[in-house]
């Protein structure tokens, strides 16, 4: 017997809220159990805490990288726009210097007239 792709989406989404409901049950249970639960309530608190400052200093750590990379990246396209601006002046005064050259060698062949 076989069964449909939406059967197995539908099984699989009831053994994962399953588990998930184990889970939070057992949660649950040991923050809201009475006298002994009050130490492994402070654990977790502390083990909150330190998750809370570990994340919080690899955000840091991380949003520093980001940003000198930003910095760089941002500066090397600087760089390359400059150069390449550079190049482009420099293409058009040769350009309007051959034109130039041109128009001065064009104006000096004398047109060779024939008299009547």
């Amino acid at each position: 017997m076989t069964t449909s792709p939406s059967q197995d989406t539908r099984d699989h989404r009831v053994l994962i809220g399953f588990i998930a409901g184990a889970v939070l049950g057992a949660g649950l249970g040991m923050l809201f159990a009475p006298r002994g639960a009050v130490e492994l309530r402070g654990r977790l608190a502390g083990s909150a805490k330190k998750l809370g400052k570990t994340v919080s200093g690899r955000y840091k750590e991380a949003s520093a990288r980001v940003g000198a990379a930003a910095k760089e990246y941002t500066s090397k396209g600087q760089e390359i726009r400059d150069s390449l601006a550079d190049t482009v002046v420099r293409g058009a005064k040769r350009v309007e210097r051959y034109a130039t050259e041109a128009k001065t060698d064009h104006g000096r062949e004398a047109p060779e007239s024939s008299a009547p």
